[in-house]
């Protein structure tokens, strides 16, 4: 009886295992460091924040391996490169190139610093015009002065 126990939860447990494709290095290793270099310069489609070199999840170490085999096969790293773009577009550049589509990207946080500064300029200089400095008339004036001086026969009006 417990041995079938044991072999119900095995079997059931079994059908949460999932298969992962492992990383296979390359055998060549200045090719493997080509490789893993080459990784480090694309973003991972899953995971967004991470090169594809850094990466555990599934598409970025099949990704790793297509570099190697390609690689492998003779291409350069900008025929990979290329490939990959054409596949999955410019988001998988970790640094994008300087086109038309991508100018946002390079201008935008220029563009803002300009405008929030601009904005900051702008609020100072309307707020000091807001502010005109106090006049005293000449006997509001001496009174200020007696007061400050401490004379207490000066009466305010």
């Amino acid at each position: 009886m417990h041995s079938l126990i044991v072999f119900l939860v095995g079997f059931a447990l079994a059908g949460t295992a999932h298969a992962v494709e492992i990383d296979r290095a390359a055998p060549d290793a200045t090719l493997e460091a080509r490789a893993m270099a080459l990784a480090s310069e694309l973003r991972c489609l899953v995971c967004q924040n991470q090169t594809l070199a850094d990466s555990n999840a599934p598409l970025a170490i099949d990704l790793r391996n297509q570099i190697r085999e390609r690689m492998q096969a003779g291409a350069s790293e900008r025929d990979i490169v290329d490939f990959l773009v054409a596949r999955y577009g410019d988001f998988v550049l970790y640094r994008p190139r300087f086109t038309l589509t991508t100018l946002p990207l390079w201008i935008g946080p220029i563009a803002l610093m300009i405008a929030g500064l601009g904005a900051l300029y702008w609020r100072l200089a309307r707020s000091s015009k807001e502010l005109p400095a106090a006049q005293l008339s000449p006997d509001e004036h001496v009174q200020a002065l007696a007061l400050l001086e401490g004379d207490a026969n000066t009466k305010p009006p």
